[in-house]
C-alpha cells in the first residue's frame, strides 16, 4: 500500500510528528494510472456513450420492434427517419440501438458465464491440488481442445428453431460454457502461489471453511486479473455473436441484433444500394469491440504490479 506522509507542528516548542497518512489501496492507484492513459479513457467514453444509446434510445423513441410499414420501404435517410427504412418499413434507427441492446446482453451473459465457470473450477483446483486438480484441469483441457467455431455452428444450427425470444439466452449460454478453460488455468496457476502466503496460515489458525478460504481470501487477490479477462471475453462474445447471426444461427428476426442487421448484406440489392440497412450495424459492433479491447488493455496496464509509472 502506497502512503503520503505528511508532517505538522503539534506544540509551542516546534516539535514535529508525523501526521495520520493519507493512504491510497491498490483500486485507487490503478484507476489514477487507469485515468493516466488517455487512449484507454477514450475507449471508455466511447462505450459509456453506446451503453447509454442502447438503453435510451428505443425506450424513448415511441417504436415497437414490431412496427411495419409497407408503403415506406427502403426510405433513405431523411429527418422522419434518421437511418431509414428496410425492406419491410421498419425504422433502422430503432433496430440499430435495440440491436445493440440485444448483442452488449449477449457479451455480458456470456462473460458473467465465462468468469462464474473460470473461478470456481480454477480456485477449487489450485486450492485442493491433488487429484482434484488433475480432475478438473483435465476436464478443462478436453473442453479447450475442442474445435470452438465449428462445435458452436453446429450447436447453434441445431437451435436455429428455437423461439427467437430465448435464442439470445441461449447464444449466450453456449459461448460463456465453452470459453472459460483459459480462465481458470489463469485464476487456478495464481491461486497455486497464493495458497502459500501468510494470510493463508492465519485462515487456517482462525479455523475458516473451505469455501470462505477460496471466494472470500483468495479469488478476491485475482480480481483484477479475472477483470480484465472479463472485458476482453465480452468483446469476444459480441464478436461471437454477430459471427452466428449473420450467418443466420444466432439471433433471429424479429428481434434485432447487430448480427442480423449486417445479414441483410447478404443480399447484393441491399448490399449496393441501402448502405444505410446494413453498415451502420457493423460501425456499431466495430466501435463498441474496440473500446472495450482498449479498455481491457488499459485495465491490464492500470493492474500491472510492474508498473511504477
Amino acid at each position: 500500500m502506497a502512503k503520503k506522509e505528511k508532517v505538522v507542528e503539534v506544540n509551542s516548542s516546534n516539535q514535529v510528528v508525523l501526521d495520520k497518512s493519507d493512504t491510497m489501496g491498490p483500486w485507487q492507484i490503478a484507476w489514477n494510472r487507469f485515468r493516466k492513459n488517455k487512449i484507454a479513457m477514450a475507449g471508455l467514453i466511447i462505450f459509456a456513450l453506446i451503453v447509454l444509446a442502447v438503453i435510451f434510445v428505443p425506450m424513448l423513441s415511441g417504436v415497437h420492434v414490431n412496427d411495419y410499414d409497407f408503403a415506406a420501404k427502403n426510405l433513405a435517410p431523411s429527418a422522419e427517419h434518421w437511418l431509414g427504412t428496410d425492406e419491410q418499413g421498419r425504422d433502422v434507427f430503432f433496430r440499430l440501438f435495440l440491436g445493440g441492446r440485444i448483442s452488449i446482453l449477449v457479451g455480458v451473459f456470456a462473460a458473467t458465464l465465462t468468469v462464474l465457470f473460470g473461478c470456481v473450477i480454477g480456485g477449487i483446483a489450485g486450492y485442493y491440488g491433488g487429484w482434484i486438480d488433475n480432475l478438473l484441469m483435465r476436464f478443462a483441457e478436453i473442453v479447450y481442445s475442442l474445435p470452438f467455431a465449428p462445435l458452436i455452428l453446429v450447436i447453434a444450427s441445431i437451435m436455429m428453431w428455437t423461439p427467437s425470444e430465448i435464442k439470445m439466452y441461449l447464444v449466450s449460454f453456449l459461448i460463456g460454457i465453452l470459453s472459460w478453460p483459459g480462465l481458470a488455468r489463469l485464476v487456478r496457476g495464481q491461486i497455486l502461489s497464493l495458497r502459500e502466503q501468510e494470510y493463508m496460515q492465519a485462515c487456517e489458525a482462525l479455523g475458516l471453511s473451505d469455501f470462505s478460504k477460496i471466494f472470500k481470501h483468495l479469488i478476491p487477490n485475482v480480481l483484477s486479473m479475472i477483470i480484465v479477462n472479463a472485458t476482453l471475453s465480452m468483446a469476444s462474445a459480441i464478436l461471437t455473436e454477430a459471427g452466428l447471426s449473420f450467418l443466420g444461427m444466432g439471433v433471429t428476426q424479429p428481434t434485432p441484433s447487430w448480427g442480423n442487421l449486417m445479414e441483410l448484406a447478404r443480399t447484393s440489392v441491399v448490399f449496393q444500394n441501402y448502405p444505410w440497412q446494413w453498415m451502420p450495424a457493423g460501425i456499431m459492433c466495430l466501435l463498441t469491440v474496440v473500446s472495450i479491447n482498449l479498455i481491457g488493455e488499459g485495465l491490464r496496464d492500470a493492474f500491472d504490479p510492474k508498473d511504477i509509472r
